[in-house]
């Protein structure tokens, strides 16, 4: 493979050095890594005359690159194609890996994903060759794990269109999930935003050994976070812990840290990522950073006292670190292993183990296919045989092909494993599972990152758990949750008791990686001449037109769609799963929206109150009828409304179906961030017990617009059916340029003006 972005890495390692003085003169004192990448990538060198308030002050920084995967880049270059540029600003890439369903085995999954798909692919890669984007095929693998062997490096910063893009902070990048909207200011040469974050730091001792892996770092800080508690914030991992560990296992960690909210999460330089840079065909790329090694790290003086200088600090002993499991419907349910069987009975879980599943963008490495492969071998020694099914997802064709090459996928399917494609698969729903029956409790277990309900295979009593590639394989033999590989025996053919030795693997590839054909096209030179055409009549491509800027007057009438219930996912708010094909056509998708959100006044999903005729129906319907009869709507919510998955679709769907506003107790960081992107209100209760004031046949008034300003609450006022009314105040995190946003109808409107459209 080429090595790509050379030029740019230069440049950027060539002003790190005095850009980081500047920073540490501008702070007078040390700098965490976080600050020194953050402030190094400042629009147009723009340092400010102190230092910037965490959590406080909205910042414009200039990433290095963007990155695209195929279900959200349909959107994303929808949007672009729309901004008046002829290439884009900075380098950028799509990766198709989302559309592939996993049915029967890899090579027939694929093509049939490239027979049905051929329209929204050949969309993607004309989109790509017109304005110079980098093109990666379905089967070439899964985004994150693509950038990490080929795009990310230490220092950089990158935006992508996917929440776990925050993977590459294992090779010390600032990787950060967005929107496509986000993406698009990136792309058009434009500053982007972000609310400088505060910074968690977590202090690593010790070492991983036996059946302990990097997963279970980011288990347990899920348990101690929740999905919730590290919104706002990057999380900064440091330590001794932290550089034993290999750099893919550090970007296991950080893929992970999207389930906890963190804008991402990073790891300083070492030599661990020296080798994987150099192992991977970048040693230009690890001599640079070599040479201003000092700089990609935190200072000493913060890791030695790390309380003065992060909002947070967590300390873990890797030494005493338990194998964790984490699960049902949330990743941030953490279990011991020692504990976990124990929470199986008393849960009533149920107990018997019907699928493992490893691979996925969270691990996919080399090292955790040898780890998982080398229990696989002791079944086949021992004579045991694998009581669940078992699936492997390759993380990129350069691990598949490596992984083939040394045997690893022949002693998968000694004992039954079947490979899937180079792809999200069942990780994001795209999973036709075999014994799909909704009515029935089961149990799976991945090594995925999420386990929302339904989220894998669109049942919702498929009771599903996380955890490392080594437990998920132990458990695979055992056919049983409440097994402990650490203490327990297995019965193999001969009758006798066995017992599983503790798991090992290469951190590399002891004869390096190898791919015949990584699955990557260049675009063309001048794409100038290039036609991206979108047939009228396509199910699945849509083209984009503006919204309607804001009339200039107070909100009134508004009709309440739905008071959303307890968790509301973007899973919830979007589904993924069959309605991935509809990625590209806004209104096709948008049939979907809010379809899994639980309606407070009945407790039913996609049942909702119309009170034009006193009918339930379902939500997107009723937003239609109410977008026809020229009513806004309001939607309700309550904690971390919109946490998830990074995609826009869960704005733009409510947008383009009239609703003008989401008021809830607390936002996923991505999620408000999308909603004010597309020129929509994102509010929250002043006080949240007010929540409890929104009836069914509520109409709202939102007052205030007309002296809209940072940091002045807005009011609302409920209007009931019997005549009488609440008025409650609001909150919301606009500035002056989120507020043009609103005013002008979206972000891409603005964009439009300033390219000159």
């Amino acid at each position: 493979m080429a090595l790509f972005d050379l030029e740019m890495i230069k440049a950027t390692y060539a002003k790190f050095p005095a850009r980081v003085a500047q920073a540490r003169a501008l702070f007078n004192r040390p700098l965490t890594l976080t600050e020194k990448i953050l402030y190094t990538h400042l629009w147009e060198n723009n340092f400010p005359a102190q230092a910037h308030l965490r959590g406080k002050d909205y910042v414009d920084y200039a990433p290095d690159r963007v990155a695209m995967q195929d279900a959200t880049a349909q959107m994303a270059l929808l949007q672009f194609m729309t901004c008046g540029r002829k290439q884009v600003a900075v380098p950028s890439t799509v990766h198709c890996d989302h559309l592939i369903q996993a049915k029967t085995g890899a090579k027939s999954d694929l093509a049939d994903a490239l027979d049905i798909n051929r329209e929204v692919y050949d969309f993607l890669a004309s989109v790509s060759d017109k304005y110079g984007i980098g093109f990666w095929k379905a089967g070439a693998g899964i985004i994150h794990q693509v950038i990490l062997e080929n795009y990310a490096f230490p220092g950089g910063m990158m935006v992508g269109t996917d929440s776990h893009t925050v993977n590459a902070g294992g090779l010390g990048m600032i990787a950060i999930g967005v929107g496509g909207a986000d993406a698009v200011d990136v792309m058009a040469g434009m500053p982007w935003e972000l609310l400088n974050p505060k910074i968690i730091g977590v202090k690593l001792t010790g070492k991983l050994s036996g059946w302990t892996s990097a997963k279970d770092v980011i288990l347990k800080v899920a348990g101690i976070l929740t999905v919730k508690g590290g919104t706002g914030a990057i999380v900064e991992y440091f330590g001794e812990g932290a550089t034993s560990m290999s750099c893919t296992g550090k970007g296991t960690i950080c893929n992970m840290g999207a389930e906890i909210g963190a804008t991402t999460s990073v790891f300083g330089y070492d030599q661990s990522m020296s080798r994987y840079l150099r192992s991977t065909d970048r040693t230009q790329v690890a001599d640079l950073a070599d040479q201003i090694a000092e700089h990609l790290t935190g200072d000493p003086e913060v890791y030695a006292n790390p309380e003065q200088y992060f909002d947070q600090v967590i300390e873990i002993n890797l030494d005493e670190l338990e194998p964790h499991i984490n699960g049902p419907f949330t990743p941030d349910l953490a279990w011991p292993l020692s504990k976990f069987a124990d929470a199986v009975r008393q849960n009533n879980y149920p107990r018997q183990l019907e699928v493992g599943l490893i691979g996925s963008c969270t691990n996919s490495s080399y090292e955790d296919m040898s780890r998982a492969a080398s229990l696989a071998q002791q079944a086949i020694d021992k004579k045991l045989r694998a009581k669940a099914e078992f699936t492997i997802t390759p993380g990129s064709e350069q691990v598949r092909f490596t992984v083939e090459r040394d045997g690893i996928l022949d002693t998968f399917d000694k004992i039954g494993g079947m490979v899937l494609a180079n792809a999200c698969g069942p990780c994001i729903g795209q999973w036709s599972r075999h014994s799909y029956d909704p009515t029935r409790k089961n149990s799976i277990i991945t090594s995925f990152n999420r386990n929302f309900a339904k989220r894998n295979d669109g049942n919702p009593n498929t009771f599903a758990f996380v955890a490392s590639p080594e437990i998920v394989t132990a458990f695979v033999l055992a056919g049983d949750l409440t097994f402990n590989p650490i203490t327990d025996t297995l019965t193999n053919q001969d009758g006798e008791q066995v017992k599983l030795d503790p798991p090992t693997g290469f951190e590399l590839p002891p004869k390096g990686f190898d791919v015949q054909d990584a699955g990557y096209q260049a675009p063309a030179e001048d794409g100038s001449h290039i036609q991206v055409a979108v047939s009228p009549s396509s199910k699945r491509l849509q083209l984009l037109y503006p919204f309607a800027a804001w009339e200039g007057t107070d909100l009134k009438g508004l009709q309440l769609l739905i008071k959303a219930q307890g968790k509301c996912t973007t899973d919830h708010i979007s589904m993924a799963g069959p309605w991935l094909r509809f990625r590209g056509h806004l209104d096709n998708i948008s049939n979907n929206m809010l379809i899994g959100a639980v309606n407070f006044f009945n407790g039913k999903t996609n049942s909702v109150y119309n009170p034009m005729d006193s009918s339930f129906m379902a939500v997107p319907d009723l937003a239609r009828a109410y977008k026809a009869a020229g009513k806004g709507s309001v939607v309700i919510g309550e904690e971390n409304y919109g946490e998830g998955s990074s995609r826009e679709h869960a704005a733009m769907e409510p947008r383009h179906l009239g609703v003008r506003a989401v008021i809830v107790k607390s936002f996923a960081r991505i999620h408000e961030t999308n909603l004010k992107k597309q020129g929509m209100l994102g509010l929250t209760f002043a006080n949240k017990a007010d929540y409890d004031l929104i009836r069914q046949d509520d109409t709202l008034d939102i007052l205030g617009l007309s002296t809209f300003a940072p940091g002045k609450n807005l009011s609302v006022v409920a209007h009931h059916a019997d005549g009488t009314s609440d008025t409650f105040e609001v909150k919301h995190t606009y500035n002056e340029q989120q507020i043009e946003w609103f005013r002008s109808g979206g972000a891409l409107n603005v964009i439009r003006r300033g390219i000159g459209q």
